[in-house]
């Protein structure tokens, strides 16, 4: 457990000082093989999904516990090893510059710059989104993703080393994918939607409670989350979303369009409709977030040793 600690260490400093490779990403790899799965196991029913999504989780997280195992007894290896799957699957550097370059779009007044730039952070239909309406999507996407792509990882990376950090990551990519609720996919992603939802359960919860302790307004923030969090139609998303709109003292929430399908996400938060100004603060929390759960997975990770 002291290796695994060092080695989440490691990993979260390196996604902070190098952040995703540009190029032959291992996680961009996994997706690729989870289109060519997908264009094999297609199916309309949900079993053809359970079979995709437990294939493609099963060999990550496989890949993770063989890689864990070989290392077992070899300090330096075994540290390489953890830090090597979580620098992969973390995201938070990249979560910072995405919010950081739509900021300064809208600053500038490059409003077609920002639709196009929030697009790599959410699925909603940006084309009728104004300055306001960017801001609010980067706001709950900075928020949601903090959960996704730094808290959740390293709360699995505790518990199971680079067995959990791959199949987490796994997972969370599939419901990226597949986990839509449209035509073609309601039936075929319901497998990997709802264990991605398992999955984020209680690190969304982590994610939220640190939001109440390490942002400016705890009564706030709580409030928001007890009030406001089961108004979003996604269990996870919910509880950090209304903590971060209650810390930041903003309201986030309302009727958004994915793939042409309109959805009501309620209201998160007594306070004003977001501005660009809130994106930084956003990513701001974000970082204390991601510190405040790298400290708790080690802390974690040492107390499981002793």
């Amino acid at each position: 457990m002291k290796h695994r600690a060092l080695g989440l260490a490691l990993g979260y400093a390196a996604d902070q000082l190098v952040g995703d490779p540009q190029r032959w990403h291992p996680v961009s790899g996994f997706g690729k093989l989870a289109r060519a799965a997908e264009g094999r196991l297609y199916a309309d029913h949900r079993v053809a999904g359970v079979v995709f999504t437990s294939l493609l989780v099963g060999s990550a997280g496989a890949l993770g516990y063989a890689a864990d195992r070989a290392t077992r007894g070899r300090p330096v290896l075994s540290v390489t090893v953890t830090a090597l799957a979580t620098w992969t699957v973390l995201g938070g550097r990249s979560l910072g510059f995405e919010a950081r370059t739509i900021d300064t779009q809208l600053r500038d007044g490059d409003l077609a710059a920002a639709r196009r730039q929030v697009t790599h952070l959410v699925g909603r239909d940006p084309s009728q989104l104004d300055e306001n309406g960017i801001a609010r999507a980067t706001i709950e996407s900075v928020a949601e993703n903090t959960s996704d792509a730094v808290v959740a990882p390293l709360w699995w990376g505790v518990l199971f080393g680079p067995a959990g950090l791959l199949g987490y990551r796994a997972a969370n990519t599939l419901d990226a994918r597949v986990g839509h609720r449209t035509p073609r996919l309601e039936r075929f992603g319901w497998a990997s939607a709802r264990f991605d939802d398992l999955l984020n359960l209680a690190p969304a919860r982590l994610t939220a409670l640190l939001a109440v302790v390490l942002g400016d307004n705890a009564r706030g923030s709580i409030g928001a989350w007890r009030r406001d969090a089961h108004q979003h139609p996604s269990p996870n998303a919910g509880p950090v979303e209304a903590a971060f709109a209650g810390a930041l003292g903003i309201r986030l929430g309302g009727t958004n369009v994915y793939h042409g399908v309109v959805e009501n996400r309620g209201t998160l938060g007594e306070g004003r409709a977001p501005t660009s100004e809130d994106i930084g603060r956003t990513a701001r929390l974000a970082s204390k977030v991601g510190l405040g759960a790298v400290a708790t997975a080690v802390a974690v990770a040492l107390a499981r040793r002793r």
